[in-house]
């Protein structure tokens, strides 16, 4: 079976030796994602709300790579640094998997690797064509 490993370039990729998504036949893993973009910026810091959003959108991108999509996704485990703004992020995750509806797991963790992080996502897709 082959492995494709997809990088997105961030800095901790090579510091910590991972990829940002792995595909091995039809199964793709796309690991935690933050709300960080290409500069480096992290895009919607004090909302949970626009993380979210953000870091869906990047998800949705790295599995175009990868030649699926977001209807291909089987679960999501979703973690958050303030349980209690969980609507903000459930409204995000929502708007993407409304009609999908794929297991999710979502969690409050004490922190993430930068303060202005509010939520780290990861996905889990199955392509049913390969």
């Amino acid at each position: 079976m082959q492995r494709v490993n997809y990088a997105s370039g961030a800095h901790w990729e090579e510091i910590i030796g991972y990829s940002r998504a792995v595909k091995m036949g039809n199964l793709i893993e796309v690991t935690g994602t933050v709300a960080i973009d290409e500069n480096g910026q992290v895009v919607g810091k004090d909302s949970v709300y626009e993380q979210s959003r953000y870091i869906l959108q990047k998800i949705e991108k790295m599995l175009g790579r990868a030649d699926a999509a977001m209807k291909d996704v089987i679960r999501t485990r979703m973690y958050i640094t303030d349980i209690s703004r969980w609507e903000e992020l459930g409204r995000a995750h929502c708007e993407f998997f409304k009609d999908i509806k794929p297991c999710t797991t979502m969690v409050e963790v004490s922190r993430l690797i930068s303060p202005d992080y509010l939520v780290e996502i990861e996905a889990t897709a199955i392509l049913h064509n390969t």
